[in-house]
């Protein structure tokens, strides 16, 4: 059977590029897992590691113009907006260069023998080591910071896990040039290139998550295409962890006081958030619950204002553009539902903003469901609620987010009760601010309760790097048999406890 071309694609037009690539078989899968394999023990050195990621993210803004124009090229995302993403991504890098330098993730624990203890304690020493090979899944919407340079792959890295990553088919030319500058960063770092290994195609998708060199797997995408992956990986004769960023309604909760003193604030912050990238944030403000009455009609005004001036947009591709048309069209057709701004089809390749508005009494009385699921790409529900039953009611049938958006106005007597019922439902909850833009910091965590994400982990920020890691003890153990990080003296000078 031959194999399956892999075409880079205008979005801007529909029309095939360049072939890029072929669809990867499973013989071809397996080679690249037990090639990548075979790197363990290279990426075991932390200090050859920090320079590897370093590499990598200087090579990639040395390549910076070549690296845009091919992303712009394959997702019509643009060039400020890649640019802007590019940085990221190669600061994300170096980020976790300094966190393999630093050793803090190695969780290193020292428990002296204690005899007189109650049961007697022994010498005990812990430390967390890689899991092994992690298949990464590339991200549709960010083509860099969430695929092949992105984030699960350089906290895998950093944990020295080697990676095999299934390019996204919406740009495999980005994947296959930025893969390229990973591979030579390897190389100058004295490691082997298969530390990075790409494939391409569904199948191989599929095959990947099964074999059984493969540790542990991260993803970003669908809810349908994660939670098939995720039912994989934990039904294979030796399950292994899934992390997956499946779908996210990421609910806004706007008070009364709020309203009354910033309406026309809010309004305009919500519609540059919903449309900010076409709406193909994982993080976009999807579902929003405003008051009824003189200020919520200020906001939702604002709102409409401001969205009908945003131009027709670009999707990634034509799939998700017809599931954007279609899926708004269906929620628009819902008893009860108005249009103040009407989304859908903007012209042969693109989508148009809209809002969608509808009584919040309608969805606490548990019809409208569809209302309740995300719809990718530049469209936001607004509730309106009488009472502050309404709101509690609306929350209860909400699943898990990666964020919710609580806006307040000062001294706001529905502001700690509200954000007590918020906690619940996201990983991230914001007061007075948007969800677009997820900042890499430490304390940052970039999860939720399910669909949002399959685990508990982040994956932004330092302690994405804990997803490919597992602790082991050594207990009673010669020092000179033990890790350097665990040996008596700390000889590697790691921080300890």
């Amino acid at each position: 059977m031959a194999a399956e071309p892999v075409w880079s694609v205008d979005p801007r037009t529909g029309k095939p590029r360049e072939q890029v690539a072929v669809e990867a078989t499973a013989e071809e899968v397996d080679r690249a897992v037990r090639a990548a394999h075979a790197t363990r023990e290279a990426l075991a050195d932390r200090t050859v590691r920090a320079a590897f990621l370093r590499t990598a993210a200087d090579l990639l803004d040395g390549s910076g113009e070549h690296v845009v124009e091919a992303a712009d090229a394959e997702t019509a995302l643009g060039p400020v907006r890649l640019t802007g993403e590019l940085a990221r991504t190669t600061a994300q890098l170096r980020a976790f260069a300094d966190v393999v330098e630093d050793g803090w993730f190695l969780d290193v624990r020292i428990d002296p023998p204690d005899p007189e203890a109650t049961p007697p304690r022994p010498d005990m020493r812990r430390w967390k080591i890689p899991l092994g090979v992690v298949a990464v899944y590339a991200a549709s919407n960010f083509p860099l910071a969430f695929s092949v340079p992105g984030g699960d792959t350089a906290s895998a890295l950093a944990a020295g896990c080697p990676v095999v990553i299934k390019a996204h088919p919406d740009h495999p030319a980005t994947s296959e040039l930025c893969a390229s500058l990973l591979r030579r960063a390897a190389a100058k770092a004295g490691l082997p290139e298969d530390v990075v290994v790409l494939v391409h195609g569904f199948e191989a998708g599929v095959e990947l998550v099964r074999h059984p060199l493969v540790a542990a797997a991260g993803f970003t995408g669908s809810i349908r295409g994660g939670r098939a992956l995720f039912d994989a990986a934990v039904t294979r004769p030796v399950p292994i962890p899934f992390h997956g960023e499946l779908g996210s309604l990421n609910p806004v909760v706007i008070t009364e006081a709020a309203a009354a003193e910033r309406a026309e604030e809010i309004g305009a912050g919500l519609a540059g958030s919903m449309t900010l990238g076409a709406g193909q944030f994982c993080t976009k403000p999807g579902f929003v619950l405003a008051p009824r009455g003189e200020d919520g009609d200020r906001f939702l005004d604002a709102l409409t204002a401001a969205v009908s001036e945003t131009e027709p947009a670009v999707m990634l591709d034509r799939r998700m553009r017809d599931a954007f048309v279609a899926g708004v069209a269906e929620r628009a057709s819902l008893a009860g539902v108005h249009t103040p701004v009407t989304p859908g089809a903007g012209g042969a390749h693109t989508v148009s903003a809209g809002v969608l508005a509808v009584d919040a009494a309608a969805l606490a009385d548990g019809g409208h469901h569809l209302l309740l699921e995300e719809c990718f790409g530049p469209v936001t529900v607004v509730a309106r609620y009488s009472t502050r039953e309404e709101v509690t009611a609306v929350l209860g049938l909400l699943p898990g987010n990666l964020t919710a958006t609580l806006h307040i106005a000062e001294d706001d007597a529905a502001a700690a009760p509200l954000l007590a019922e918020l906690t619940p439902l996201a990983g991230r909850v914001l007061v007075n601010g948007w969800p677009t833009g997820v900042a890499v910091a430490p304390a940052q965590h970039h999860g939720g309760p399910y669909p949002a994400t399959t685990s508990t982990s982040t994956s932004v920020g330092a302690t994405a790097i804990e997803r490919w890691l597992r602790p082991v003890a050594y207990q009673s153990t010669p020092d000179h048999l033990l890790p350097p990080e665990l040996r008596d003296g700390n000889p590697l000078g790691v921080p300890r406890r």
